[in-house]
């Protein structure tokens, strides 16, 4: 990998979050396979070598809304997912290594089309720890993760979506290694993890590990992982720590699941589809990140569900703090250019208030609060 231009004086994650909140992107698989380029279920990133251009366009138009971070999109990258997601008798055709490598290649190539984006690899749990608790094997995997990105230079690495503080751990300590800023987010609401340590203490171990980021992503939704953040942040400080919070939570409603383990996965409705009507407005992922922030979190962008309409609204959100618009200036402020339109009950919309305050309805007659699948 050859440095562009300019990369050298580019401004890392420790140098941004001293400067403001930073911008995340948002849902990968999720969204490519609404498009097309993806499988439901197994969730694994072989588009990066199949579809190469799709997810070119995503992380474009994610980077276009005013994220500061591309993430790899690689997500559940490893050669014993690709087994479990394959039918049987399959051959397995992808690798762990292939795709990490094309999915930097990918990443490193939009983020030259912007301005300070960062790269940052992110690296997953992985079965050998789930299955097998074979500490050592577990070790490896994430060895193996790592190597591809210390290789191709990307400028931060994150380790997401851990059900177990304890594999978590052992994920950080082989991210050392890397000798690069390092973000990890656990996929946890009130429960805490999915062994029952609680929130506070998985918030106390994941900042005792020397991380620089920590935090939750995926399963729940805005108020869920407000919730839980609010516990985080009050470990944390009892502990006297200050290490930053991340999050990047769901971009659906689903408050039904919030005391369960798996958050959105326990839907009668995934993953096929009929989650588009808890899609969060724009205007509530303003009021998220507005709370987030407020509560101390300095990274926020999304997961699954969070389109690039949404994270343009948090970059939005918090241009003040960050001392800067999104890219597309010709969309900011967002309710400017109302007052432009020829109908006059969309000019008297101009104000961010009437938006804040909606409660948009779902236009099915008779629709449920929360999902079933009885008729």
């Amino acid at each position: 990998i050859t440095m562009a231009k300019g990369d050298q004086c580019k401004k890392g994650l420790l140098e941004l979050l001293k400067e403001g909140p930073v911008v995340g992107d948002g849902s990968m698989c999720m969204t490519l396979e609404k498009r097309g380029y993806c499988r439901a279920g197994p969730w694994t990133p072989e588009a990066v070598l199949l579809y190469p251009d799709a997810v070119k366009q995503l992380l474009r138009e994610y980077m276009r809304a005013g994220a500061d971070v591309l993430q790899t999109p690689c997500f559940y990258c490893s050669d014993g997912m690709f087994k479990k997601g394959s039918k049987s008798g399959e051959p397995i055709s992808y690798t762990t290594d292939a795709i990490n490598e094309a999915a930097c290649r990918i990443a490193h190539e939009i983020s030259k089309e912007g301005k300070d984006v960062l790269v940052c690899g992110g690296l997953s749990p992985v079965l050998s720890y789930f299955r097998e608790k074979n500490m050592e094997k577990a070790r490896a995997e994430f060895d193996s993760q790592l190597d591809v990105f210390i290789k191709y230079k990307v400028d931060f690495v994150l380790a997401e979506f851990f059900a177990y503080i304890e594999e978590l751990e052992i994920c950080i300590d082989v991210m050392k290694r890397s000798k690069m800023p390092i973000a990890c987010t656990m996929r946890i609401g009130p429960l805490g993890d999915s062994n029952g340590v609680s929130v506070e203490e998985c918030a106390v171990r994941m900042a005792r590990t020397g991380a620089d980021l920590i935090g939750i992503n995926c399963l729940y939704d805005f108020d869920t992982c407000l919730k839980t953040l609010k516990r985080m942040r009050d470990a944390l400080d009892k502990e006297g720590l200050k290490t930053h919070l991340i999050c990047q939570p769901l971009g659906w409603r689903c408050p039904e699941v919030e005391h369960t383990l798996i958050g959105y996965l326990d839907l009668p409705e995934t993953p096929l589809g009929s989650l588009e009507p808890r899609q969060v407005t724009r205007f509530e992922v303003h009021a998220f990140a507005r709370a987030a922030y407020d509560l101390g979190v300095r990274y926020i962008g999304g997961c699954c569900g969070m389109e690039p309409h949404h994270i343009r609204a948090i970059a939005q959100e918090l241009a003040p703090e960050r001392k800067r618009n999104p890219p597309v200036e010709d969309m900011c402020p967002p309710l400017g250019y109302l007052q432009l339109s020829g109908l006059s009950n969309i000019k008297k919309k101009d104000n961010k208030q009437y938006w804040i305050e909606q409660k948009p309805g779902s236009g099915r007659p008779f629709s449920p609060a929360l999902s079933s699948t009885e008729g």
